[in-house]
C-alpha cells in the first residue's frame, strides 16, 4: 500500500528581500488508496512578464554582470524581464509562484526520471517564471542533459549558474541594477516634468508642450479634435496609414464619451491603445471633447506612460476656456476704466507694458467652430492672447507684442487671418483697418494669413501729413453726397479694387459680393469722380490719396 511521504526538508527563498523560510511539518496528507493515482490539477499558463508595476530588468543584464560567470546554455535568446530573483529546492513550486521570476535551484530534489524533468520544466514554464538557474555544485557536477534537452523542448531559458557564485550573490546584483534603473527612471520622468512645465508657461504653450512629449517618448504626438481633425502636431509624421489609424481610434474613444447617456452606464476609460502597421498608437482624452494622441514604434514604458499623463494634465488645463480667456485682476481693471469714460490708450497699459500690440482679424471656413469654447481656448493659446472677439464666422484679436504667437495653430482650426504691423496703443483703430485689408487680401488670394508689415521710407511720407490728407479729402469730395450704398462703402469697393489690381473676381471674393455689384460701383465712382480708371496714372493717385484719408494713417507724435 502506498505511504504518505512525511517531512523532509524543503527550502523556499522569497526573492522580493524576504528570508529563508525552512519547514519540517509532517505532511497532513491522508495516504491514497492502492491502485489510485493522484493527480494536480492543470494550472493555466500564466504570462512570462512580471506583473505591471514591478520592477523588472532584462535577463541579458544578469548573464552579462562581471563577476556572476552566468551562462545561458538552453532556451531562446529573448529579451526576457526578470520581476524577482526566487530559490527553491521544492519538487513541484508552480504552485508559489507569481511568474517573472528568475527561479534558481541546486538540484537537490531533482526529478529521477527525464519524463518527471520535463512535468517539472512543464509546470514552472506554465506558472510564468522568466527563467531558470541551475546551481552546479555541490550536488551536481553539471546540469544534467535532460533538463538542458527539456528547456530546450519547452522553450524556457536555462542559466548556469557556476560553483563560486552563490545565489544570494545573484539576487544582490539583481537587485542593484534595478535599484539603479528605478533611479535613471526617476531621473528621466523629473527632467521630462521640468521641460513640459517650462514649455506650457511659453506663448506657443500647446505646440511646445507636444514637442516636449513627442521628444521624451520618442513618438508622433498630435492634439485632435472629436471629429479627428488636427489641430496641433509634434515629431516625426509616420507613414499612412497611421495617421489615419490613429484618427479613427481618437474619434471612437472620444465618442464612447460623448455618446453615453447620463447615469446609465459608469464613463468609459479615457484612455485607448492599439498596435496597427507596426506602430503603438495610444490616444488620451482630454476636457471639451479634444484627444491627444502618440504613435511610437515601440511600446510605452513606465516612463513615457508618466511623461505622457503629465503632458495630458497640462495640455487639459491650457486648453480650457478659464485658462485661455479667463480674464486677471489687471483685465478687470482695464474693463473698469474704460466703462468709465477712460481713454484706450491710457487703459492699454494695465493689459500689457510694453505698449505694443497686434490687431488680428479672421474669418472661420467651419460655421460655429469660432462659438466652441473648447476650440476658442484653443485659438486664444494658439494666438497667444486671451482679447478675442468671435462673432459667428469673424474674428477680432489683440494680441499683445509683435506678433500672434502660432498664428499656424489658428490657421490649423480653420481660421483665414490678416495681421497688423505692430503699433502702440494710440494706433490700434488704423491697425485694425490694416488687420482688416490683410484679411481681404488673404481671403481673395487663397492665403491663411496674410501680414501688413512696418513701413520703411517711401513716397508717402516725403509729403507732409497735413498737406496729404487735405489732397486726398479734395480728391474724394464728389463722393460725400453719394445715395446708398453711401460713400464709405464706394471709398471702401474703391479700396479693394485698387488692393487686387483691377480683378473682379477677387474683389468680389474680398468683399463677399457679386462682381456685377463691383463693376457697378467702380463705374459709379468713375462718374462721380469724373475721372478714367483705366488710367494706370489715375488709379495710382487715387490709391496715394486713399492712403491719406483720415484714419488711414498711424497718428502723428
Amino acid at each position: 500500500m502506498a505511504r504518505a511521504e512525511v517531512s523532509e526538508p524543503s527550502i523556499l527563498y522569497a526573492g522580493n528581500g524576504g528570508s529563508i523560510h525552512r519547514s519540517a511539518r509532517p505532511s497532513t496528507a491522508r495516504p491514497p488508496r492502492e491502485g489510485v493515482r493522484l493527480v494536480r490539477p492543470a494550472r493555466p499558463a500564466r504570462p512570462v512578464r512580471p506583473p505591471p508595476g514591478t520592477p523588472t530588468l532584462p535577463l541579458a543584464v544578469l548573464l552579462g554582470a562581471p563577476g556572476l560567470g552566468l551562462e545561458l546554455i538552453a532556451g531562446p535568446r529573448d529579451e526576457r524581464l526578470i520581476g524577482t530573483i526566487g530559490t527553491t529546492e521544492l519538487p513541484e513550486p508552480a504552485p508559489y509562484l507569481f511568474g517573472g521570476e528568475l527561479l534558481l535551484t541546486a538540484g537537490v530534489r531533482f526529478p529521477p526520471t527525464p519524463e518527471a524533468v520535463d512535468a517539472y520544466v512543464r509546470s514552472v514554464v506554465a506558472a510564468g517564471i522568466a527563467a531558470l538557474g541551475f546551481g552546479v555544485a555541490p550536488v551536481h557536477d553539471e546540469v544534467p542533459g535532460v533538463l538542458v534537452e527539456a528547456c530546450e523542448r519547452h522553450r524556457l531559458p536555462l542559466v548556469r549558474v557556476p560553483p563560486a557564485t552563490p545565489f544570494v550573490a545573484v539576487n544582490r546584483a539583481a537587485y542593484r541594477f534595478m535599484a539603479e534603473a528605478r533611479s535613471r527612471d526617476l531621473r528621466e520622468v523629473s527632467e521630462a516634468q521640468s521641460a513640459l512645465a517650462s514649455a506650457a508657461a511659453r506663448p506657443d504653450a500647446l505646440p511646445a508642450v507636444l514637442h516636449q512629449l513627442a521628444t521624451r517618448v520618442g513618438a508622433w504626438a498630435v492634439l485632435l479634435d472629436a471629429g479627428g481633425q488636427e489641430l496641433f502636431a509634434a515629431g516625426a509624421r509616420p507613414a499612412p496609414p497611421v495617421p489615419r489609424q490613429l484618427r479613427e481610434l481618437a474619434t471612437r474613444t472620444a465618442a464612447r464619451l460623448t455618446d453615453r447617456p447620463p447615469g446609465e452606464r459608469p464613463a468609459p476609460p479615457t484612455a485607448a491603445v492599439e498596435h496597427a502597421a507596426g506602430r503603438h498608437l495610444t490616444v488620451h482624452t482630454l476636457p471639451g471633447a479634444l484627444v491627444l494622441g502618440t504613435a511610437a514604434e515601440a511600446p510605452p514604458t513606465a516612463v513615457h506612460r508618466s511623461v505622457t499623463g503629465v503632458a495630458t494634465v497640462l495640455l487639459s488645463l491650457l486648453t480650457s476656456p478659464r485658462h485661455a480667456l479667463g480674464a486677471d485682476a489687471r483685465g478687470a481693471g482695464a474693463l473698469v476704466r474704460l466703462l468709465l469714460g477712460g481713454e484706450p490708450a491710457a487703459v492699454a497699459p494695465l493689459l500689457h507694458p510694453t505698449g505694443r500690440w497686434t490687431v488680428v482679424q479672421g474669418r472661420c471656413s467651419r460655421p460655429g467652430h469660432g462659438e466652441d469654447p473648447v476650440r476658442l481656448a484653443a485659438l486664444g493659446t494658439a494666438l497667444g492672447t486671451p482679447y478675442l472677439d468671435v462673432s459667428g464666422t469673424d474674428l477680432l484679436a489683440l494680441v499683445p507684442g509683435d506678433a500672434p504667437a502660432d498664428p499656424g495653430g489658428a490657421v490649423r482650426l480653420g481660421w483665414t487671418l490678416g495681421i497688423s504691423a505692430p503699433v502702440g496703443a494710440d494706433g490700434l483703430p488704423y491697425a485694425a483697418t490694416q488687420a482688416g485689408r490683410a484679411l481681404r487680401r488673404a481671403l481673395a488670394a487663397g492665403l491663411p494669413a496674410a501680414h501688413q508689415r512696418e513701413e520703411a521710407l517711401s513716397v508717402h511720407t516725403l509729403v507732409p501729413g497735413e498737406d496729404a490728407r487735405a489732397h486726398a479729402e479734395a480728391v474724394f469730395a464728389p463722393l460725400a453726397g453719394a445715395a446708398a450704398p453711401g460713400a464709405a462703402v464706394l471709398l471702401e469697393t474703391l479700396r479693394g479694387w485698387l488692393a487686387q489690381h483691377g480683378s473682379w473676381d477677387r474683389t468680389a471674393a474680398a468683399l463677399a459680393l457679386h462682381r456685377n455689384t463691383v463693376r457697378q460701383r467702380i463705374a459709379r465712382i468713375a462718374d462721380l469722380l469724373g475721372t478714367d480708371l483705366a488710367d494706370p496714372d489715375v488709379r495710382m493717385e487715387l490709391w496715394f490719396a486713399l492712403r491719406h484719408l483720415p484714419g488711414e494713417q498711424p497718428p502723428e507724435h
